[in-house]
């Protein structure tokens, strides 16, 4: 059987994408302290880990079981 590997991009990624998801269970203190900052955050996080995680794709996808 054959296991794929995930880059250090990956990981990272996954790693932004769950401090954008504490973000957002946050965001209500969030936005009293820094207002319209706070969903500019959670915005530029989520993007920067979406971006790394795409960028971690192989040219062939995984065989099927």
């Amino acid at each position: 059987m054959k296991t794929a590997k995930h880059s250090r991009n990956f990981w990272l990624g996954n790693g932004i994408l769950a401090v954008a998801m504490l973000t957002l269970l946050f965001m209500g203190p969030l936005s009293d302290a820094l207002g319209i900052w706070a969903a500019v955050i959670w915005m530029v996080l989520a993007a920067a880990g979406m971006a790394l995680v795409m960028s971690d794709k192989s040219s062939e996808p995984p065989e099927s079981d």
